[in-house]
């Protein structure tokens, strides 16, 4: 299962205050929601061009590579995530070798600004929420595209550390709590032995604490509400709470009208029942 997030929204008062451009980054981030990739690129790269020195460029860059490549492999459908047999024997993609180099080297350009940021200041937002969105979206991409589940466990680590170090110092960064809401709801999800192991190695797992973490990011946050609710609707049907499903996938399927995902989803759910 994906251990991490990908995503984006825009309620300006949730993420950390400079973060916010609503004709920049929000709207490229719409953008990805409605599967208008080609579009988004061109607002991050507008904004990147606008704004060279902040690594939220770079790394909404990647952002948008990753999510035009799990819409063509099939990978936002949420029966993909809904039974751990599924996803457990999934295949291993075929990824298109160009849009892996793109995304690579767009994660690179965002860690070495983050990181000349983080020199000046330690507590730099921007720089560590970049550095949160990077580690999560390199796990998204071994773990969902590559099949390579100890690198994303790896990264996702990672992720969760730099989110723990923004929200010491941001309390209402909330877009941050899908890093660890997601992963602590798969890793409760795993078996008693998986899950002692896994927090061992600094992963904890808990069901309902990961509810809540993407509940925050659901109702507060800024770039990544949107697929807070993504997610929390795939957990909801894993849980076979369906109705709760419905109601998040009807909000979503209003707010982005040129993504089919969320009919065909609804669609499917009440079939079902």
């Amino acid at each position: 299962m994906c251990l991490s997030f990908v995503g984006a929204s825009f309620a300006l008062a949730a993420a950390p205050s400079s973060l916010s451009d609503p004709t920049g980054l929000d709207r490229g981030f719409s953008g990805l929601y409605n599967l208008d990739f080609a579009g988004a690129q061109r607002d991050f790269a507008a904004w990147e061009m606008q704004h060279p020195d902040d690594p939220m460029g770079p790394v909404s860059e990647a952002a948008g590579l990753l999510f035009s490549e799990f819409n063509r492999l099939g990978v936002l459908e949420a029966q993909f995530f809904e039974k751990d047999s599924v996803f457990s024997s999934r295949p291993k993609l075929d990824a298109n070798p160009a849009v892996r180099d793109h995304f690579e080297s767009a994660l690179s350009r965002a860690q070495d600004l983050a990181q000349k940021r983080l020199a000046k200041d330690p507590k730099d937002k921007h720089a560590l929420f970049a550095m949160t969105l990077s580690s999560g979206l390199q796990a998204d991409y071994d773990a969902l595209i590559e099949k390579k589940n100890l690198a994303s466990l790896h990264y996702t680590k990672e992720a969760s550390g730099w989110a723990q170090q923004l929200l010491s110092s941001c309390n209402n960064c909330y877009d941050v709590f899908v890093a660890t809401g997601f992963s602590k709801y798969i890793i409760g999800s795993m078996s008693a032995p998986m899950r002692w192991m896994l927090r061992m190695g600094g992963l904890p797992g808990d069901k309902q604490a990961g509810i809540a973490d993407l509940q925050m990011t659901a109702d507060h946050g800024h770039y990544l509400a949107p697929f807070a609710r993504i997610l929390l609707s795939i957990a909801y049907v894993r849980e076979k709470e369906t109705q709760k499903a419905l109601q998040l996938l009807t909000r979503l399927k209003s707010e982005f009208p040129g993504n089919p995902l969320f009919s065909r989803e609804i669609a499917r759910l009440q079939s079902a029942h």
